[in-house]
């Protein structure tokens, strides 16, 4: 999704970024300077909760925008970490806001932008809500016109759906057998 969005950044100043996996791209409370897009790898928004354990906000993959809403935000509202070895462009973010109001096609392509990622978000949710293994990955599948999820994708797709990756093998080995 984010090849458009590229396209319209052409000219505005940018830079790369590379992290290895726990490396960390941002922290709660930094400054908001750049918009990221994930070129490789992917990078997990993360809010820890009083008892340590973390919250995963986003799980940016090749394609996405890092923690858009921030392009509003003064501070960042969590950690952005990599999850694997990362590439990354960073955008200033004085020059995007300056292109969104400069150029009402770069502003449609955001707006889409946002609206796709607000569907992802609440299918998400919805996921998530289901009560068993079986039917969290009914929907994932349907969502994604019935194909995968591919044996080295497994772990992250047990995350996505918010179920142990041995549960989701579970799921996986009685489909198999069937």
């Amino acid at each position: 999704m984010s090849a458009a969005i590229d396209t319209y950044l052409r000219d505005v100043p940018s830079h790369v970024i590379v992290l290895e996996p726990g490396q960390y791209l941002f922290h709660l409370g930094d400054p908001v300077r750049c918009m990221h897009i994930v070129h490789a790898g992917r990078v997990h928004l993360v809010r820890y909760q009083r008892d340590g354990s973390a919250l995963v906000l986003q799980r940016a993959g090749v394609g996405s925008i890092v923690a858009e809403a921030s392009l509003y935000s003064e501070t960042y509202h969590c950690d952005g970490v990599a999850d694997e070895p990362v590439r990354l462009l960073a955008f200033a973010k004085s020059g995007v806001h300056q292109r969104l109001r400069a150029d009402p096609d770069f502003a449609g392509a955001w707006a889409m932008y946002l609206a796709h990622e607000l569907q992802r978000a609440r299918l998400q949710a919805e996921i998530l809500s289901i009560r068993t293994v079986a039917k969290r990955l009914d929907a994932w599948l349907a969502a994604r016109g019935g194909e995968g999820p591919y044996r080295g994708d497994w772990k992250t797709v047990a995350n996505e759906i918010g179920v142990s990756p041995e549960a989701l093998y579970r799921e996986m080995a009685k489909r198999r057998g069937a």
